[in-house]
Parts: C-alpha cells; structure tokens; sequence
C-alpha cells in the first residue's frame, strides 16, 4: 500500500517532467529573437514587469516563514518542503499546459487552447513575459493551501493537489477573468474584474485550502473532550512576523506591478493603497483582540495585515486612500470573525489561511463595486473608468462582482473539496496519527528542522 501510495504521485510528477524535458528538446525556434519594435517606452516596461515579479517570486519566501512560524517546531521542514515544491510544480505544469489554458485563443468563453510549452509563436519575448507575471501568481495561488491544511497532509498528496491547481483549477478560472473568458464579459459594469488577484489568487487559494482543511479533520489536540477549541501555539512568532514583512514588501510588487507598465503613473496610487490596508486590516485586528482578551495579539495583528493586503488587492488601482483604509480595517474584522467562525464549525486552519485569503479576497472583489472612484480604466488610462456604486456607477458594476465571487468560491471549493476527496479514497491523504503526534518531519523527510532540539527531546523521553 505504501509502496502504491507514492507511486501514484511519483509518476504524475515524473510525466510533467518528461514532458517539457521533451518539448523543451524540440522547441527550436526562430520566432523566439523577436525584435522589438522601435519603442523606447517598452524596455522600461519590460524591466519594470520583471523586477515586480521577482518581488512576487520572493513571497514564496514570506509564506513559508509564516507558515512554519505559525505551527510547531515539529513540522517547519515539512512546511518549508511544500512552500518549496508547490513553486516546482507549478513552473512545470503552468509552462507546459496551465498558461495555455489561462491566455491561449479563448474558446467558447471558458478555457484558452494554444501555447503549449510556450511552443511555436508563443515563443516570444512579450508572451515570454507575461508567461512569467502569470507563473508566480499562479505559485501563489497554490502555495496559500499548505497553511490551511498543515501539520496533517501527506506529502505525496501536496504534489499532487498542487498539480491539479496548476494545471486546471487556477487558470480556467484566472481565464475567465484575465484570459478574456465569459466573467469579463458580463453585460453588468466593465464586467466582473479583478486588478492584481483578490480573487484569481487569493481567494482560490483560499477556498480550496477550505475544502482541503475540512477534508482533512482537525490536529489531534485542537478540541477537548466538551468539543470546544484549544490553542496550539507555533514554534516561532518571530519567524511569523519576518514573513509578513516579507509579504508586505512583496505586495509592492504584487499590486503596482499590475498595470504592466511603468509609465501607469498610477502606480504611486496603487502602492500607496496597497499599505494603507494592510496598515488598517492590522490596527483593526490589534485592536478588536484587546477588547476581546484585554492582550495585544502580535500574532492576530500579523493576520490583520496580511487580511488588508489580500482584500486591496482587487481594488487598489480603482480606490482613493480612504476606501483602501476603510477596505483594510474591514479586512481585519473578518480576520477575527473567520477564525472563531471556522473553530466554532470544526475547521482546523492552522495559519489563518482561510479567513486571510479566502474571505478577504471575495471581500476584495464586492469592495470594486462600493468604492472604484472612476478615474481609472481597465489596465488603461484611457475610458471607460471603473465606477462603483458610491461614485454614482449605480449598481451594475456591484453585480458583477458579486456574481464573480459567488461563482469563484463554488468553483475553487466545489473542486478542491472533491480533489481532497477522490486522493483521500484513492491513497489517503492524512498521515497516521503516529506520524502526526512525532511530527512530520522526521517520517516524511528524515531531516527535522531543528535536530539538537529533537535529539534532546528524545533523550528526555528515554
């Protein structure tokens, strides 16, 4: 059974490699030293787009200090593996399938068709690049599920939860808002959009970390026998708040790097939104811990941020600094309000990933129709501007992203609810208690994270 187990995932990712070794053999093409035009906005453009990608690349980094900050010493290599390999898969699967199927010729206003291991025309500098502003916010998206569902998840089933997130559930619906599919064209407003991924990103991530999480069960330890939560404190606060610094700094990236150009002065607007919320969403959440517990909560507030970040993230570039704080002190109050929630209901979500990501980022989406200001396009300085209801947009635009949000969350959850369930009757997904209460670090890599504690432990024990 063991033995069946990993080499069900062993060989899916296996294929994913011979795959692109093969295309990448055989993808020979002229077409990929394109010249430019004679355009001397467009290299600024280029290093812009480039230098904002690799600040989201570098968030790969914040969640995993977050991440393993946040849950116990026991299983931080474990953590840091995933945080490691959902970027692998995601790179391999995303360039040799889910690009193709996020931006490819649309079809029928659901999925693209084309671009294949970025083959043929899609050899291109500009497609090469936008290739990569997609890849890491596709990295994103499925790293945001290991924190719902840590400190109880196999290995071999992150592998291949994060392939199927790359490959299909992130890009078809990243098409349908991004990719020019039947979302984007809603007869309501601009139709449902989504500036830099509250929704694409965030919220997908999200709710399938939802679903993941109630598939699951929750940690040995996290309710008592009278059926009421209990704390289990993380390893390392101080990782925990290196990370969202981390994050924090990578958002810059995130949001501004979105317009796809530098000359979109709009940018100023964009950053300086982008850390009022985060800003607000964690003095929201300071301070509704200190009435409730009469303690300064740094580990609630370091959620609160992040709630801010994830919620501006749709609306940034539509928004003026007010909404983006009244965005980010709401975000807090559904960070608190998502915890006790989810604990009340049974669900173990160790970091906080759901209410951060997944209910925040629908926050985001409905916040473009209350607040967008009107003085900015679609990605455009040019008309028509997004208008939300309280700018006199009227109600159109509100609709549509209500639709798109109720349509993401059946969509991300419906699917990852029953990916979690055909691994788990097909291999199990769930370490063996034993496995769980040592930790997985240990039996899933054979190397913990700090080994003069754990061979002090032991010796203790014995």
């Amino acid at each position: 059974m063991f033995r069946a187990r990993w080499l069900f995932s062993i060989v899916l990712v296996s294929g994913v490699l011979l795959v692109s070794a093969f295309s990448m053999a055989f993808a020979v093409d002229a077409t990929g030293q394109v010249t430019l035009e004679n355009d001397p906005a467009l290299p600024v453009d280029y290093v812009w787009v480039l230098i904002c990608g690799f600040l989201v690349f570098f968030m790969q980094a914040g969640f995993a200090m977050v991440e393993s900050g946040f849950c116990r010493a026991k299983n931080a290599t474990n953590l840091l593996s995933k945080n490691l390999i959902d970027f692998v898969v995601a790179s391999l699967t995303f360039f040799a399938i889910g690009y193709g199927f996020l931006k490819g010729n649309d079809v029928g206003g659901f999925i693209g068709s084309g671009f294949w291991f970025l083959r043929g025309g899609a050899y291109d500098v500009g497609t090469y690049l936008d290739f990569f502003w997609q890849l890491v916010f596709c990295g994103t998206a499925a790293t945001i599920v290991s924190g719902a569902v840590a400190e109880r998840l196999k290995f071999s089933a992150y592998l291949v939860y994060t392939f199927f997130v790359s490959l299909f559930i992130y890009p078809v619906y990243a098409h349908w808002v991004w990719g020019g599919g039947w979302l984007s064209q809603l007869p309501l407003g601009l139709g449902h959009i989504d500036f830099a991924g509250s929704g694409v990103v965030h919220a997908l991530g999200g709710m399938v970390g939802l679903a993941g999480a109630i598939v699951l069960g929750p940690r040995f330890g996290k309710y008592g026998k009278d059926g009421k939560p209990r704390a289990i404190p993380g390893h390392s606060i101080t990782l925990a708040a290196l990370g969202t610094f981390i994050l924090w700094f990578g958002w810059f990236g995130f949001n501004p790097g979105s317009t796809f150009s530098a000359h979109h002065l709009r940018i100023a607007v964009v950053a300086v939104n982008t850390n009022l919320a985060a800003a607000a969403g964690a003095m929201s959440t300071l301070l509704i811990m200190y009435l409730k517990t009469r303690r300064w909560d740094l580990g609630m507030a370091l959620n609160g941020a992040l709630g801010g970040l994830v919620a501006v993230t749709a609306p940034c570039a539509w928004i003026e600094g007010w909404a983006a704080v009244v965005i980010g002190a709401v975000a807090g109050l559904i960070v608190v309000g998502g915890v006790y929630f989810l604990e009340s209901r049974g669900v173990d979500d160790p970091v906080g990933a759901v209410s951060v990501h997944g209910f925040n980022g629908l926050w985001g989406l409905l916040s473009i129709g209350l607040f967008a200001d009107g003085t900015y396009g679609l990605y455009s300085l040019e008309t028509p501007y997004v208008t939300g209801l309280l700018y006199g947009g009227g109600v159109g635009q509100f609709l549509a992203q209500l639709i798109g949000a109720v349509v993401l969350a059946a969509w991300s959850f419906g699917l990852g609810f029953l990916l979690f369930k055909l691994m788990d009757l097909t291999f199990g997904i769930r370490v063996s208690p034993e496995e769980e209460l040592q930790g997985l670090d240990i039996k899933e890599h054979g190397t913990p994270a700090y080994p003069e504690f754990t061979h002090r432990q032991t010796f203790i024990i014995r």
